[in-house]
């Protein structure tokens, strides 16, 4: 009897959590080989629950990467938050990131704070190791060992993929014998329209003044292949809160939105597989982060949380 046909198989759901910037989205992608999250070194990058699926011969684990953690000023703010909240007792791991710092900072003790109250187990997985000595390190495990008791404490470098390997097996350890809840070559739940935006929006994180990217939203309202030409088209707007944000969006002369669509061309098309014609406008919507229209309208559905 062939052993391999009756392995069991194991699944189950791993979140992301921590504070901005502390590396989730670029977790993710390393572990899914794919560009799913956008990333930025700018706080609040990730706005909704995004969903990756990575399928072994012998195991499936969906990684849900969530906003960073923070302190809310508007509905976003509170939908960002609640999208958190949602998804810490609905998992099988809790992936609780945090930079290297020996100190831990107040925001990172009220995420402790809530972690007492899971059921989830819990890694800390301490990110961008590559930046410090190994006897900092040391003191770092330490120091949040004391604080609370972790199923695993694993030290990585995302961007150089430094200890992944250890990673993938203690996700394995812990993961339950389960069904395969998507299929083997799905990498991602979410539409294509949804990356597209998303695409865009990363860029114009990239690209804009430090005030800005916080009141953008992107909106694809058509995408469709051109009848047999070979090429999709695209056509997006950047809603923002202000005239005078609009007027910076664009650029003199436009410059602006032409490197915001240049650059997110490439990656569109690397999506799609497919040359795209890109257009895009920019449209003011005052205080869209606090309408509850709106923000269903851009994708913030507080009733699918």
């Amino acid at each position: 009897m062939n052993k391999e046909k009756n392995k069991a198989f194991h699944s189950g759901f791993v979140s992301l959590i921590g504070r901005p910037n502390v590396g989730k989205s670029t977790l993710m992608n390393c572990l899914i080989g794919e560009k799913i999250s956008i990333i930025s070194n700018k706080p609040q990058t990730t706005r909704n629950k995004i969903q990756s699926i990575l399928t072994t011969d012998d195991f499936q684990v969906i990684f849900i990467d969530t906003p960073g953690i923070h302190t809310p000023k508007s509905k976003l703010g509170n939908f960002m938050l609640k999208s958190v909240e949602t998804s810490l007792n609905e998992v099988d791991i809790i992936f609780y990131i945090i930079e290297p710092f020996d100190k831990i900072k107040d925001s990172d003790l009220k995420i402790i704070e809530r972690l007492q109250k899971v059921k989830s187990n819990v890694f800390l997985i301490i990110n961008k190791i590559d930046t410090i000595q190994k006897e900092e390190l040391l003191k770092i495990i330490d120091t949040y060992r004391s604080k609370y008791e972790f199923k695993e404490i694993i030290p990585i470098s995302a961007i150089k993929r430094t200890n992944i390997d250890e990673l993938m097996k203690s996700i394995k350890k812990y993961l339950p014998e389960g069904p395969q809840y998507f299929p083997k070559d799905m990498i991602t739940d979410q539409p294509e329209k949804q990356l597209v935006s998303e695409i865009i929006r990363e860029k114009a994180l990239y690209l804009l003044q430090e005030e800005i990217p916080h009141g953008i939203a992107v909106e694809i309202t058509g995408m469709k292949p051109r009848k047999n030409k070979g090429i999709i088209d695209v056509e997006a707007t950047i809603y923002c809160e202000r005239d005078s944000h609009k007027g910076i969006i664009i650029g003199k002369q436009g410059t602006m939105l032409k490197q915001i669509g240049s650059k997110a061309r490439y990656d569109i098309e690397k999506l799609l597989g497919s040359p795209i014609n890109l257009q895009i406008w920019v449209k003011v919507k005052k205080d869209w982060r606090d309408s509850d229209f709106l923000l269903k309208n851009f994708g913030y559905d507080k009733k699918k949380l």
